[in-house]
């Protein structure tokens, strides 16, 4: 029998795959918690966006259903990128940005036909525009309401 003291590789190997583990499961955590409504109102310039998501329909969703891409090799990418974007707008004290980037609508376009596909089989208008909120629009957040005015869509 080998002694243990012969075998570092089984070490590195072993200590590799619990390291891996250990990173994997924070990555998946601050992933599912950075697509939350906490965390996108810590910023000021989600307060009004977070306050209306939470009395809209799509309540029970976290930002990030909606708003960045589900495949995990675009959703990386576009996160880090739109997290940098908010982060120094919410330094410089800008507002969200509206209307939003075509990419960011592309996206959210993308997910509310995903969502709602079942719905959309039968419904003949899908293509009258090309984006869901062009005829949805209160869903957006209810944005053109005065934020004192909004309530819970269709009330």
């Amino acid at each position: 029998m080998v002694s243990p003291g012969k075998r570092p590789w089984l070490k590195l190997f072993c200590g590799g795959v619990v390291l891996g583990a250990v990173l994997l499961g924070v990555s998946i955590y601050a992933m599912l918690s950075t697509d939350q409504r906490p965390f996108c109102a810590t910023c000021h310039l989600m307060q009004e966006a977070a306050i209306t998501h939470k009395l809209g329909t799509h309540a029970d969703r976290s930002c990030n259903d909606c708003h960045a891409p589900h495949a995990i090799l675009r959703k990386l990418p576009f996160k880090a990128q739109a997290g940098v974007m908010d982060f120094l707008g919410n330094l410089a004290g800008k507002d969200v940005p509206y209307p939003p980037s075509v990419a960011t609508r592309d996206i959210v376009n993308e997910n509310c036909i995903a969502c709602h596909a079942q719905t959309n089989v039968n419904v003949a208008s899908m293509d009258a525009k090309p984006y869901c909120v062009d005829c949805h629009r209160n869903v957006a957040h209810m944005r053109h309401q005065p934020l004192a005015q909004r309530t819970v869509a269709y009330e």
